[in-house]
């Protein structure tokens, strides 16, 4: 059977994601458990975008050990060094060069002749492969360039060394068959193909990124680049987790194999959906919340005689516990830690013990801690940011019927001071980001505020999720808690922290 290369990209183009802003733990976290999962190349960012992606994807390349670490660049000198400068200290430094080769990017968007494209493109990648190992080239908006065009600037990248030869659907227009047929032409008519790679990019604008993706292993593609969830700018990308079961579900039809351990696949979902605070549906395949449960009676009746009769997939071969985790108030560390492993959590020595005691304050409020209080109080750990910053110290609401809702709030600020502030609002929510707004003067606008509950009953944590805009960018946070009120709080300091520290890395970008 063919191996299909899988090459995870949500650290950049999954990043792109509209209020999505990931911190540099939380990338290096994704990262380590995108290496457990068992890709073959993790895309780690844009080193050229800012200091603080570059040593992010520095720091991912010094960890990962297992897949190969890329990195994204424009061609231009400046992105490439950049690239470098993250990269050069791994063991098969990869760069990802890219240019738009359709007629509507060169006229409108470059401004410049298909001749000056195909000379920027050789030109890039020969610089590249002078530091790079590996280069791999992509002709951004490749599905609405002229083929002949096409063609004969993959045949001169190739020439000046790209092995790997990327043909994104850029914008999600192409079908699967027109997708298929794309690669059977390049395959047919660029002479020195077989001294690449291809590789398929799609996007999900028409909601046929995974179907174009599995047209392209059927018609040569060995690679395929994706996220986890599906996550990406508009529509988001083709989904990881469902083109790696596809091809394991249906091996007879595709004859194709991944080296993914496909029992990480809900963790990761899972790890991906906290940290950047995008839910996934529960009709999601693969990864949703109803993707193994069964509401008709007939269809239950089914599953019950042989699971097979409607359920193609066993939830095992995802990570979905057959058998919940509980554990109480009077469960010792030993239990936590070994519950801790099964479900894949990885924790240092220096960790365990912080999350241990958290474990037992909420153990002291809670009947049982499950699986996903555990997987809560593991992600909230990770979600810190890499300096010190804004923190809730505690928070009260006063509130009645007839009364307009007060919020008092201590906040300790990251020289270490406490400081305490109270303001009004129509509602309890808005009294507290009222509060917050005088105490951290940040001009931000709430555009999205989220409410769900880990687990159920009554005790059950609650989980908020907000995005703020700030001037032109958009920054989600997190908060986990069982009072939907700190939640609520802990939420927006984490959105207004990432802000602060946005800003930060664009002033020493300025000053570099």
């Amino acid at each position: 059977m063919r191996t299909i290369k899988l090459y995870d990209t949500t650290l950049r183009d999954g990043e792109q994601t509209a209020g999505v802003n990931l911190n540099s733990t939380e990338k290096l976290e994704i990262a380590k458990q995108l290496e457990r999962l068992g890709v073959d190349v993790i895309e780690a960012g844009f080193p050229a975008a800012s200091p603080g992606d570059l040593e992010a994807v520095k720091q991912i390349a010094a960890e990962i050990k297992q897949s190969t670490v890329t990195a994204l660049a424009r061609s231009t000198k400046h992105d490439i060094d950049a690239a470098w400068e993250a990269l050069q200290d791994t063991p098969h430094p990869r760069i990802h060069v890219f240019l738009a080769t359709s007629p509507i990017h060169m006229t409108h968007k470059l401004k410049k002749t298909p001749e000056e494209v195909i000379a920027l493109a050789v030109e890039a990648v020969r610089y590249a492969k002078q530091k790079f190992e590996t280069v791999q080239w992509s002709a951004e908006d490749a599905c609405r360039s002229d083929y002949p065009f096409l063609a004969n600037i993959i045949e001169q990248v190739i020439d000046a060394g790209a092995t790997i030869i990327n043909l994104p659907d850029t914008v999600g227009y192409y079908t699967p068959q027109e997708y298929g047929q794309l690669f059977s032409y390049m395959k047919k008519h660029v002479p020195n193909m077989d001294q690449a790679m291809l590789s398929a990019h799609c996007h999900d604008d028409l909601g046929m990124a995974v179907a174009n993706s599995l047209a392209a292993i059927e018609h040569g593609a060995d690679q395929v680049e994706c996220t986890i969830n599906g996550i990406g700018e508009r529509a988001g990308n083709a989904a990881l987790e469902e083109i790696a079961v596809a091809l394991a579900i249906r091996s007879d039809f595709y004859g194709c194999q991944t080296r993914l351990h496909l029992k990480e696949i809900t963790y990761t979902s899972r790890l991906v959906s906290r940290f950047t605070g995008i839910n996934v549906p529960p009709n999601k395949a693969i990864v949703g919340g109803n993707a193994f449960a069964h509401e008709s009676g007939i269809h239950q009746d089914g599953v019950l005689k042989e699971k097979s009769t409607y359920e193609i997939i066993s939830p095992e071969l995802v990570g979905v516990a057959s058998n919940a985790l509980v554990l109480g108030k009077h469960s010792g560390r030993h239990a936590f830690r070994d519950s801790i492993k099964r479900l894949g959590l990885v924790v240092e020595d220096a960790v365990i013990d912080s999350l241990f005691q958290q474990f037992k304050k909420l153990a002291d409020t809670k009947k049982e801690v499950t699986e996903e209080d555990l997987f809560a109080l593991f992600t909230d750990q990770h979600m810190q940011l890499p300096f010190s910053m804004y923190s809730l110290r505690s928070v009260q609401v006063t509130y009645s019927s007839h009364n307009i809702p007060t919020a008092t709030i201590s906040l300790e600020t990251p020289e270490g001071t406490i400081e305490n502030h109270a303001a009004t609002g129509s509602g309890s929510v808005e009294a507290i980001y009222h509060t917050l707004d005088q105490m951290i003067s940040l001009p931000v606008q709430l555009k999205d505020y989220r409410l769900q509950s880990i687990g159920a009953g009554r005790d059950a944590l609650a989980q908020v999720t907000v995005r703020l805009q700030h001037e032109q960018e958009e920054m989600n946070g997190s908060g986990t808690a069982q009072d939907v009120l700190q939640a609520s709080a802990k939420a927006y300091i984490h959105a207004l922290n990432k802000v602060l520290l946005q800003e930060s890395y664009q002033r020493q970008r300025v000053h570099a």
